[in-house]
């Protein structure tokens, strides 16, 4: 068993067929096929099977698959780090980050990180937070900061950062902008602007909905933040938005927020950095993570 191997390995899991795989790792498919069945004679083991000109995964692949990408990461990582000493270029730091941090909390982090540490590049992907934990466990990206639920993540370490509930929100003058108390009653039959299927609001909007007893009845669909608040400032709907997503605009006065009703409802959405609970090897990504975790511990 060899890293080419496994790097092969890696890719034909990530595809369709050998050939996408070769057309990737710029090889012919018999080569492609070749490193495969040397792998399957060293681990003894078969790790596919034909059907109907398909490769079928076996138990035995998928239980491999977490230490190939590792090793695959970590040779590459390797490989970049002695680049970087040879060359006298610079440390790029893969980061991953969901829609809210990414706008409303992580600017200017990163901005003074990037000052502090003129010899590291930052390279960000933006996606949704489920993206992005995938992109995390299949090292693609060195840490993330993304808002989720306080629960555990199997493979990863979670450090929540801080608080950041999801609000009401509503244009002034929304009949129910002064409806002292609130009550989910109150929210029944309303059009709710949501953010799209499989974001950390989402999940947690349908939680609350769930728990205070609101029916979504009526609901607008859209994929940005920047989107649903332009739009709640000219319609008569109700928004489920992150707090810190909407500070300037309650600020001045062009929303109107108010907290979820539910006696007894909790909190539990959090921008929070994630990594891999696994060895950290490259200086660049310990001291964004241990920078990360002074912003945490000063209460940022």
């Amino acid at each position: 068993m060899n890293v080419q191997q496994l790097k092969v390995f890696v890719e034909v899991m990530r595809r369709e067929t050998l050939q996408e795989a070769a057309e990737t790792l710029e090889l012919t498919q018999p080569t492609v096929s070749f490193h495969l069945r040397k792998l399957e004679e060293s681990l003894g083991t078969p790790l596919f099977r034909k059907q109907s000109r398909k490769l079928i995964r076996t138990e035995a692949a998928e239980e491999l698959l977490p230490y190939a990408r590792r090793v695959v990461s970590l040779m590459e990582e390797a490989a970049e780090r002695m680049r970087i000493r040879a060359l006298h270029t610079h440390s790029r730091l893969k980061l991953g980050a969901s829609y809210t941090p990414a706008t409303y909390y992580l600017p200017p982090f990163l901005a003074d990180y990037k000052h502090r540490h003129p010899d590291t590049d930052l390279l960000l992907t933006v996606k949704k937070a489920e993206t992005v934990l995938s992109l995390l466990r299949h090292h693609e990206i060195d840490a993330a900061v993304i808002s989720l639920p306080d629960e555990p993540l199997k493979g990863l370490q979670v450090l929540p950062l801080i608080e950041d509930e999801l609000q009401l929100v509503m244009k002034p003058g929304h009949l129910l902008s002064k409806a002292e108390p609130l009550t989910a009653e109150q929210l029944q039959g309303e059009t709710f602007l949501l953010h799209e299927q499989g974001s950390t609001s989402r999940q947690l909007a349908e939680e609350w909905a769930a728990y205070a007893g609101v029916q979504f009845q009526s609901v607008m669909e859209l994929g940005a933040i920047e989107t649903i608040k332009e739009t709640l400032k000219f319609n008569s709907g109700i928004g489920v938005l992150p707090l810190r997503s909407i500070l300037k605009e309650t600020a001045a006065g062009e929303l109107i927020r108010r907290p979820l009703p539910g006696d007894g409802y909790v909190n539990r959405r959090h921008i929070c950095l994630v990594y891999r609970d696994e060895p950290i090897y490259a200086r660049h990504i310990r001291d964004f993570i241990e920078y990360i975790r002074g912003i945490a511990g000063a209460g940022s």
